[in-house]
């Protein structure tokens, strides 16, 4: 077995695990997790070097909020980090965590209704243990679905959101390597344009060049979901960059491909200042850090659809608000 299809394995017995209704959360994650372990999560969590604390704060409350919980896996990918010289191995796991909401989790209410908590993991896998891992999970959208709404109206669509439309983005078996190239050459040529924000081109023709017309944009709650590219600039791209001033360069931890389906992911991607309206709150001046993991499937040599999570709580706490808090009414962390 290769070492992409050993960290394969390995993740996969680390979610088998994990996810059985009688785990023991603290000797899983203890025992799948190396001695130089990191954890990186989405507000209010933040890094954690512990995988003890880990169970404690995140798996074991979300598991008794969230009970009977599934894994409901859209993609699944591993290759090596095209960003680090030690060709490191990274795994990808998306989709949802889905359960019925008995139980308060953040201070969000339950429904005691079944209710979805999108997710994506990337972990790096050294010898056979999980030694970091970047876990985002779409918060507003789980309150959404709780009947709290944290943001203003939102310029694309909130729903519970698909898997590829090829219906094969669990890429569990061995994939070839050209295709792995492929769609990082398509991802790479994606970034390149967008670190210009100022071509010379129209955004719809920029855009153009890297993603196919009827292009599928899952973005996450407080921008929506959207549609084509002519919808995605302007839903998103548009009033996003018309918003924001002083865009600093990417920077990624990790970026990779496998397969047609790659992404990255940072700590932060990028940061820049809102300089104008943005997802209906004013305008603060205040550099403040988007924290992004971005999924992509490409379909020939352009990007098809890509699956968003941005620390929206994260990045409006640094201007000022608390959304969580806010819209739980409570005083958090």
């Amino acid at each position: 077995m290769d070492k992409i299809q050993a960290a394969k394995s390995v993740v996969r017995k680390f979610h088998a695990q994990l996810d059985a209704r009688d785990a023991n959360l603290d000797a899983v994650m203890t025992a799948f997790s190396g001695s130089d372990f990191l954890w990186r999560g989405f507000h209010p969590f933040g890094l954690i070097d512990n995988p003890e604390a880990v169970a404690n704060q995140f798996w074991a409350p979300l598991k008794q909020s969230l009970t009977s919980l599934q894994r409901r896996e859209d993609v699944f990918f591993a290759a090596e980090n095209s960003l680090d010289a030690d060709r490191a191995v990274w795994v990808v796991s998306m989709g949802h965590l889905v359960g019925l909401f008995d139980r308060s989790w953040l201070n969000i209410r339950p429904t005691g209704k079944m209710a979805s908590l999108r997710y994506c993991a990337f972990y790096k896998v050294e010898q056979e243990a999980i030694v970091e891992t970047a876990m985002y999970f779409d918060v507003p959208h789980l309150m959404v679905q709780a009947g709290m709404n944290p943001f203003p109206p939102q310029t694309g669509t909130h729903m519970v959101q698909p898997g590829p439309m090829t219906h094969d983005g669990l890429q569990v078996d061995p994939q070839p390597a050209e295709e792995g190239a492929r769609t990082l050459a398509a991802i790479n040529r994606m970034i390149a344009d967008i670190g210009q924000w100022d071509s010379g081109m129209s955004l719809e023709d920029e855009l153009r060049r890297s993603w196919h017309e009827d292009m599928l944009w899952w973005g996450p709650e407080g921008i929506g979901a959207t549609f084509t590219i002519e919808r995605y600039a302007k839903q998103h791209a548009g009033p996003f960059r018309a918003a924001f001033a002083d865009r600093s360069a990417t920077g990624h931890i990790c970026r990779l491909a496998e397969g047609s389906y790659g992404g990255f992911f940072g700590w932060p991607n990028f940061t820049a200042r809102p300089v104008g309206g943005f997802m209906g709150m004013p305008a603060t001046g205040q550099v403040g850090e988007f924290r992004v993991i971005d999924i992509y499937r490409r379909d020939g040599d352009k990007l098809a659809e890509n699956w968003i999570f941005i620390d929206l709580l994260h990045f409006w706490k640094q201007q000022g608000v608390d959304i969580l808090a806010r819209t739980t009414h409570q005083d958090l962390p």
